[in-house]
């Protein structure tokens, strides 16, 4: 059915003239003749009966017309849902406690008008990449080693370098410590089930406890997050590490405690990975709400692992 020739029925109905809906749409009395014939051939009805005083709707063209509104209001939610700006930005924030997930809750209050919809796609950093090239999503958060393959659609900007804390419950021997050196966690059970086996977080994991010594189980069931938090409020050996953006509660009774990594300082590379020529406008607004901030220059020297690439991504 030709949606103009609807739009102009429509038009004629409200207007009760061709000469005014043709003055309406900026087109011809002849081209509103024109489209309202081509639309009751279509429908083998008539839709008006001409008067003296104009277009009269006919038993036919009162049923049509409120079905013709809902044509045009469907076809105005069908463009406005992938036409840039005005559909909402679609961005991968890889898991909901994470520190991407405060960023954009942060971003989202200064600017409250922009239209969110946030994911988490269960995807590495190359099935997150593909993602973002093939459009099913605008933007992802991931750490991007230097040996990833970068297509030529694809741009990517540092956004978060986020530190990691240590979590023990109150009779950890580490529970006092105001911070602890990585160095410190060899000989400690540091606890991460469901740590995966493979991709950017395995390679960036197998790196920092080689450097410094100490090592990761991540064995054992992955329940809720919840469970992993009561087995150490309950321990005195077991830990694990979080990030220091990650959102977690627990009951006053756990007493847990988040302890920082220092000296140095690991952190994990987040960066923004988009398509170059997408030109959603909150898009361009989000880049430039990570290009303004400024994050504040810890006084510790900062660990990163060695396939971190520094802006510019260099491309294999």
């Amino acid at each position: 059915m030709d949606l103009d020739a609807v739009r102009t029925f429509v038009a004629a109905a409200d207007a009760g003239q061709f000469q005014e809906a043709a003055a309406a749409l900026s087109i011809t009395q002849q081209a509103v003749s024109k489209r309202i014939a081509t639309l009751e051939r279509y429908l083998d009805v008539r839709l008006f009966a001409r008067t003296a005083r104009g277009a009269q709707l006919t038993i036919d063209g009162q049923a049509f017309l409120p079905h013709a509104r809902e044509l045009l209001r469907a076809a105005e939610r069908a463009d406005a849902s992938v036409r840039p700006g005005r559909r909402a930005l679609r961005v991968d924030i890889v898991a909901r406690r994470i520190a991407p997930a405060g960023l954009l809750q942060d971003f989202h209050r200064m600017h409250p008008g922009t239209e969110l919809d946030l994911v988490t796609l269960d995807a590495d950093v190359t099935g997150a990449i593909a993602a973002v090239e093939a459009g099913t999503i605008d933007a992802t958060f991931h750490a991007v080693p230097r040996y990833q393959y970068l297509p030529k659609a694809i741009s990517v900007a540092k956004a978060i370098d986020e530190p990691h804390e240590l979590l023990v419950g109150p009779r950890h021997p580490l529970a006092d410590a105001h911070a602890v050196t990585p160095w410190q966690l060899a000989g400690h059970r540091i606890w991460m089930p469901g740590l995966p086996s493979r991709g950017e977080v395995a390679d960036y994991y197998a790196e920092l406890t080689t450097t410094f010594g100490f090592t990761i189980d991540a064995l054992g069931p992955v329940f809720a997050k919840e469970a992993l938090l009561d087995e150490i409020a309950d321990s005195s050996n077991v830990a694990t590490l979080i990030g220091e953006g990650s959102r977690y509660l627990w009951p006053d009774r756990y007493d847990l405690r988040r302890i920082p990594l220092r000296d140095p300082m690991p952190v994990y590379p987040m960066s923004l990975i988009w398509r170059e020529d997408n030109p959603h406008p909150a898009l361009i607004t989000l880049r430039g709400y990570l290009d303004s901030r400024q994050p504040a220059v810890p006084d510790t020297e900062i660990w990163t692992p060695a396939w971190t690439p520094l802006p510019p991504f260099d491309r294999p």
